[in-house]
């Protein structure tokens, strides 16, 4: 059955069959008008001997009665629906009532928020035909109906719904709900749209009812979890700042590894220019079947964002808002003042030294009656709080057939968790869609955003992650302020201190997308598409970096200010060809090509000065203009495309893509710019065979695929230099006849033959949807990637020192994902749901430039195993005696200069050659997870709704510093309360090592990189808990307003893992010093006007 939407009244028609069905005419009709039909089953299989039909610009009811002139078939025409109907079977029966005796039956037929069904069907069942079509109200009226007698609900799109009539009631309000297997389902893919059922492709969509009613502030939160494949690391709390590191089935580089992302066909880079609540939906492309349209920019993944656009009908205009408190969901328990100091005091006797506090000194701080002399000071209680959180957002559409439209505004408001982190965002976006003639239309789209957003900053700068880092590094007994109202501080100084005074860096981000685009239907099946778009991103950032006197001695200054300004325009104009076609009504053919140019530039411009009169004063020319310094930079980078796509299916039986794209790049040398990336997909309805017949009670729809494809990544490349070119440094000053000039010197070797980065792809899937409640989705992938680009060393006698780039690395990432939905009504108050995904992957490093393995610190790149694994010596336990090491350290040796004493780490000779040395590193595992999954439980009860979003990980690992748990150094140190249960002498069955001084353990093995440190962060997490009501229709009548539903909604309520402290094991940062992600609820109401 057609989707899309009929654009007029008037259409161009073409019929020529011989001994047809009226099914067949529905087909016909439907692809060439867009008119969408509604029918008795049992209509479909009725012959007619024989329709010839041509016209052209005609009214459609004109040319109903041409096709169905000397037939029994009746219709009616409503909006874009035409309803059809078999009088020869109904005789007496109408559209709009059924003449027998007994009662009339009136009711109301209405969607899961309370809307109106226009054109739903009402049938009484077992009555040939008996019934009716709901009005604009989505009212019906059914005359001499039997008690006990079945109505039949149906409407495309929708979960078919039978109602009994139930003695003495004759009015009913009938809910229907949306059918999540719905086969006709449109689906964006690249530079077009496919029905669900014949996509070929491994393609994941995500509806705008999946996104609505979070307080998230960014979309890829909203994603994260909700399609298998997608990996989404949240990395930041931070209003303004999405931080989101997203993978599509894998690391597929050892450079930028992030997916193309697109909204409304413009590349965003990320979500920040996007409010969530205008997006209609979401696609991810993940493999090359589905990508290769987009050819170079495509081997990481593809996500294709559409906004909301106009219907024809009357203003819609619908209200979103909620607001939201939240609080920061994770922080270390540090130790009280009393035991850090009591603990300290132990490691000084322990070492020979003198005991710093005394029992005085102690008892004082256990009893808390000398606040500023011996404070317990909780410094996350000086720079958190709780946050809030106000999100609105205005969306009105309508329109007529020949004009549509759509335009929002939001606004948000963030006070975030830390404080003096505030954010203010605007948005506005319209879309309009022009019907200029019978063959040309037009679209344009516009888009701003304004992001205004700060963080505050230590007075010698690094933002809030310095801000964290410092608060969880001062010691508890160092006070907030002291009794005379200065300042405490350490060497570092005082956050709290930052905070108070306001020291700041500022953000402004702002972002103008704009798209024109002209269609002319050249023929029947044949559309000429120009699309022109040009979007721009200017970001400001200013690093204000306050002085700060905690004392009359302590201090840091003078005041300095940093501003640095970067803007980045792209101009792309595409030209597109598009030509669908059915012959002899078994044969589809589409077919697509392409041009496209693309033009990108960025500038960049810094300037710095210090010394200002007061900390009032804000702009840079008010500081020390000896103390200036400033740069700037400029890149452009340029994209030529030729691309094309070829769908053929038969009788939408056997389906076959083949896409095609040529790349030429501005960032390779001439000779080396063009890169081809083919691909082709196969697909086997086999649920519509012939000896699958009788399974068609219960078996909807069953479909085997396969691709294979090529994918490109230029994006490894930096946009900072042309690798084809050697880099200059300006500066390098020389002497000459007695003076000093300014020189030049070549700092970068360049490569001439440096090229794309290649990925090839294949996979095998399934998709089935059974016994109307049920969908499963599964497949198996294999990703290769190879000239893959590194950073290869240079020999010093080239007289280049440092590094060039080449191609000459490869990996690979197989897996598997599958999910699953099932939903059902049990009767009309009661519905339930589950949507599951699951997927994993393997990742290994196949070629690494001829080299075995490549070692950072902890951090290896090994052959065999997955990119950027831990790399540490592996303990085997606590010595429980000092005699026990020595007898260790006696038969495998100690390459630290500290002996082994009870209570450190065991470290394994992991080689067996009888001896402990740096070779006995082993692979402990990577950040990367092998499994990611998200469950989503959902239930309805009359107007009540609940959903729980699960999601997770498993096979991941990271590495924490030692600064998570402090060490033992003094004042610049806080401790966690794990050391309580330290090994001791007298606790020898332990869970962590004896204590010790940092600094007088530099070469302990305490100290090395091991697995102790290298933790299981596998977690699942209630990520969103959704409760809403909606109003009942009879209450919303009476406001005025079509439909209103109230929510509550709770996000990162729980987290389950297996850390030993309270970290957040999703944090990207082994030091636990960024942003913390928070725990938020939210009020809010959804109101249709």
């Amino acid at each position: 059955m057609a989707v899309n939407e009929a654009n007029t009244l008037y259409v161009n028609l073409e019929l020529s069959l011989n001994r047809t069905t009226v099914g067949m005419i529905i087909q016909s009709i439907s692809e060439q008008t867009g008119y969408e039909f509604s029918y008795d089953e049992s209509i479909l299989s009725k012959e007619i001997s024989k329709v010839s039909v041509r016209v052209k610009n005609e009214h459609i009811e004109s040319v109903l009665k041409k096709v169905f002139k000397n037939t029994d078939i009746s219709y009616r025409i409503v909006d874009n629906r035409i309803f059809l109907q078999d009088n020869a079977k109904t005789e007496n029966v109408s559209f709009a009532s059924v003449q027998q005796v007994k009662r009339t039956i009136r009711g109301t037929v209405v969607d899961n928020t309370g809307l109106p069904v226009i054109g739903a069907n009402v049938i009484v069942k077992g009555s040939a035909g008996v019934g009716t079509v709901t009005n604009v109200d989505g009212d019906f009226t059914l005359e001499g109906i039997e008690d006990g007698a079945t109505l039949m609900i149906s409407y495309i799109g929708y979960v078919d719904q039978e109602v009994a009539v139930a003695k003495g009631k004759n009015d009913y309000k009938i809910t229907i709900h949306e059918d999540t297997q719905n086969l006709d389902e449109v689906v964006v893919v690249g530079y077009g749209t496919q029905t669900k059922v014949n996509l070929t492709g491994a393609v994941s969509t995500i509806g705008k009812d999946e996104l609505i009613n979070r307080p998230v502030t960014n979309v890829s939160s909203a994603l994260q979890g909700l399609t298998p494949g997608v990996t989404i690391t949240s990395g930041t709390g931070q209003p303004g700042s999405d931080g989101a590191t997203i993978r599509v089935r894998g690391v597929g580089t050892l450079n930028n590894a992030n997916p193309y992302i697109l909204v409304d066909g413009i590349e965003t880079g990320t979500f920040d220019s996007i409010d969530p609540n205008d997006i209609e939906s979401i696609s991810v492309l993940k493999d090359a079947a589905s990508a290769a349209i987009y050819g170079s920019k495509a081997a990481n993944g593809v996500i294709l964002v559409t906004t909301k656009r106009g219907k024809a009908g009357k203003a819609t205009v619908s209200y979103n808002g909620n607001v939201s408190f939240s609080n920061v969901s994770t922080l270390i328990d540090r130790l009280s003042s009393y035991d850090y100091a009591r603990l300290y005091n132990q490691l000084l006797t322990q070492d020979g030294a003198s005991p710093r506090f005394t029992d005085e000194d102690l008892r004082l701080f256990q009893d808390g009656t000398d606040p500023y002399g011996h404070p317990n000071t909780v410094w996350t209680d000086y720079i958190y709080r709780t946050g809030f959180m106000h999100k609105h957002s205005l969306n009105v559409s309508g329109g007529s057939e020949d004009v549509k439209y759509m335009a929002s505004a939001g606004f948000l408001g963030q006070e975030g968790t830390l404080r003096n982190s505030d954010r203010q965002q605007f948005n506005l976006r319209t879309n309009l869609d022009i019907k200029l003639s019978d063959k040309f239309t037009m679209r344009t789209n516009m888009a701003f955003i304004h992001n205004d957003y700060s963080e505050p900053n230590a007075s010698y700068g690094g933002g809030s992650t310095q801000l964290i880092r410092q608060a969880d590094r001062i010691a508890p007994w160092i006070p907030y302020k002291k009794e005379d109202g200065s300042y405490g501080s350490i060497s570092d100084g005082n956050p709290a201190a930052w905070v108070d005074i306001n020291s700041r860096k500022y953000h402004l981000l702002q972002n103008f997308s704009g798209i024109l685009a002209f269609d002319y239907h050249i023929i029947d099946g044949l559309t000429f598409t120009l699309q022109g778009a040009y979007v721009t991103n200017i970001k400001e950032t200013k690093d204000y970096r306050k002085e700060c006197w905690y004392d009359d001695v302590n201090y840091h200054g003078p005041d300095q200010l940093g501003e640095t300004i970067s803007r980045w325009s792209r101009y792309t104009l595409d030209a597109l060809l598009n030509y669908d076609k059915t012959f002899n009504q078994d044969h589809h053919f589409k077919a697509m090509v392409g041009y496209k140019i693309e033009k990108y530039d960025y500038r960049n411009l810094y300037a710095f000065r210090k010394s200002f009169p007061n900390s009032e004063v804000t702009d840079l020319n008010g500081g020390d203009s000896s103390t200036q310094t400033n740069s700037g930079y400029s890149r452009e980078l340029a994209l030529l495309s030729y691309f094309g796509r070829l769908n053929y299916d038969y009788k939408g039986k056997y389906l076959l893509e083949a896409n095609f794209r040529a790349d030429a790049s501005s960032r390779f040398a001439k000779g080396y710019r063009w890169g081809y990336f083919p691909s082709f997909s196969a697909g086997w309805r086999i649920s519509e065979e012939d000896f699958m017949e009788n399974t068609h009670g219960w078996l909807q729809s069953l479909k085997l695929r396969g691709s294979w494809g090529l994918l490109g990544n230029q994006d490894a490349v930096s946009d900072e230099y042309y690798p084809y070119l050697p880099t200059l440094y300006i500066g390098k000053n020389f002497p000459f006849g007695g003076s000093v000039h300014q020189g030049i010197t070549v700092v970068s070797h360049k490569v001439t033959t440096i090229s794309w980065e290649n990925s090839t792809n294949w996979g095998i899937g399934f998709d089935a949807n059974f016994l109307n409640e049920f969908m499963l989705s599964a497949e198996y992938y294999n990703r290769k990637t190879s000239d893959i680009i590194m950073d290869i060393p240079v020999s010093d006698t080239f007289g280049i020192s440092g590094t060039y780039q080449d191609n000459k690395g490869s990996l690979r990432n197989s897996g598997v994902e599958a999910s699953f939905a099932w939903n059902h009504s049990f009767n009309k108050d009661w519905r339930m749901g589950i949507n599951a995904n699951f997927s994993y992957n393997k990742n290994e490093l196949l070629d690494l430039a001829g080299v075995n393995e490549i070692i950072d610190g902890y951090m290896i790149n090994r052959i065999g195993e997955p990119y950027q694994s831990f790399y540490v010596y592996e303990v085997d336990g606590l010595f429980k005696s000092d005699e026990e090491a020595a007898a260790y350290e006696k038969q495998y040796g100690n390459p630290w200069s500290l002996p082994f004493k009870g209570g450190d780490f065991r470290i394994k000779d992991a080689d067996g050659d009888g001896k402990l040395t740096d070779k006995d590193r082993v692979v402990k595992g990577t950040q990367q997870p092998k499994t990611t999954f998200g469950l989503t439980l959902s239930a309805g009860w009359k107007n009540f709704d609940l959903s729980v979003f699960m999601q997770g990980v498993t096979g991941t690992n990271r590495y924490f510093s030692r600064d998570v748990v402090g060490s033992f150094i003094g004042d610049t140190s806080h401790p966690s309360t794990n050391w309580l249960d330290a090994w001791t002498p007298e606790n020898t069955n332990a869970e962590w090592p004896r204590l010790f001084l940092e600094e007088n353990s530099i070469s302990s093995p305490q100290r090395v990189n091991s697995s102790f440190w290298c933790m299981n962060t596998n977690y699942l997490r209630i990520k969103n808990v959704n409760l809403g009501y909606t109003l009942p229709k009879s209450w919303t009548n009476k406001l005025g307003i079509a439909n209103a539903k109230i929510y509550y909604t709770g996000e990162n309520l729980f987290t389950f893992d297996s850390l030993p402290f309270n970290a957040d094991p999703e944090s990207p940062s082994g030091n636990l010093d960024v942003y913390p992600i928070s725990r938020s609820h939210s009020f809010g109401i959804n109101v249709t006007f």
